[in-house]
């Protein structure tokens, strides 16, 4: 009798299967239409997180310059409305005697840009620390696409965060939160580099979660709660973002003369740096090596 191709396969040629692999052939047996799965509103696996957000920084990494860098631009002058309610509740809360009340009602409005941000689709810097790197560190995709993001982002993001402070001041004959701006601008040039440093870090750390905890889920109210949970613990905490901090350290400069450019940029190159550092190597790096570790071959039965 005739033997197939296959019969003469060694058993050694034939590739092992993930763990995760034979778990989606049970789920796919368990459910007759995949779409089915695609659109559930339940928690995602991390390794389909891992892969969605490969495919979405892939997306990102290879979308034209001029496109990437006006919604960058658009995402920081969004941005600039939680630096107008944050400065008005610190211009309101002036005279309270109480730094805990101060903290908990900043870090109440603080969510509130950031929100209109994240849903808009525009892109803030603070997003892709960690979401870029993924497709690089899975190598579908250079450091140089990766530096090419990160530098026209920033670029958009910075510009975006001084058109949005000029527009602030210019109407702040009925904003009336100029007292706010200063204040903020003297938290952010009062810490030395090795704080506001650690403090970006954190702050990235944070941002780079949310965004991350927006691809673990599926509808509009889980990724408002997921960015209300991170920002909010960024402006209870009085940690530095940079794309926020540029637009309340620029609004600064325009209504105050005790602020310099030399301070606007020492805190801003600071803060981008921290972010950085925070949400590519503690959420990318860290994420991107966890899950894929725990890929391994699923045991022979």
């Amino acid at each position: 009798m005739a033997q197939s191709e296959s019969d003469f396969l060694d058993k050694n040629d034939i590739p092992e299967k993930t763990s995760r692999t034979v778990e989606r052939e049970r789920e796919e047996a368990r459910y007759t239409n995949v779409i089915v799965k695609r659109i559930d509103e339940s928690t995602r696996h991390p390794d389909d997180i891992l892969e969605r957000t490969i495919e979405e920084g892939q997306e990102q990494l290879y979308r034209p310059f001029i496109s990437l860098l006006l919604s960058a631009f658009a995402a920081a002058l969004i941005l600039s409305f939680t630096v107008m309610a944050v400065a008005l509740v610190v211009s309101g809360l002036a005279n309270v005697d109480e730094p805990f009340v101060s903290r908990v009602s900043v870090a109440l409005v603080y969510p509130l840009g950031f929100i209109l941000c994240v849903l808009s689709g525009t892109q803030l810097f603070t997003e892709h620390t960690a979401t870029a790197i993924y497709p690089v560190l899975d190598k579908r995709a250079s450091p140089k696409r990766l530096l090419r993001l990160w530098a026209t982002v920033i670029l958009g993001n910075l510009l975006g965060a001084f058109c949005g402070a000029l527009l602030l001041t210019s109407t702040d004959k009925v904003i009336g939160a100029s007292a706010g701006y200063e204040a903020i601008g003297h938290h952010l040039v009062s810490y030395p580099f090795k704080d506001l440093l650690l403090s970006a870090v954190l702050a990235g750390w944070l941002m780079a979660i949310g965004a991350w905890l927006l691809r673990a889920s599926a509808s509009a109210t889980s990724h408002i709660f997921a960015i209300y949970i991170v920002t909010f613990l960024i402006g209870l905490g009085g940690l530095h973002h940079s794309i926020a901090g540029a637009v309340e350290m620029f609004a600064a400069l325009l209504v105050s003369p005790q602020f310099t450019i030399q301070q606007a940029a020492f805190f801003i190159g600071t803060a981008v740096a921290g972010n950085l550092i925070g949400g590519s190597i503690f959420v990318g790096v860290l994420n991107y090596a966890q899950i894929r570790s725990t890929q391994l071959p699923a045991p022979r039965s």
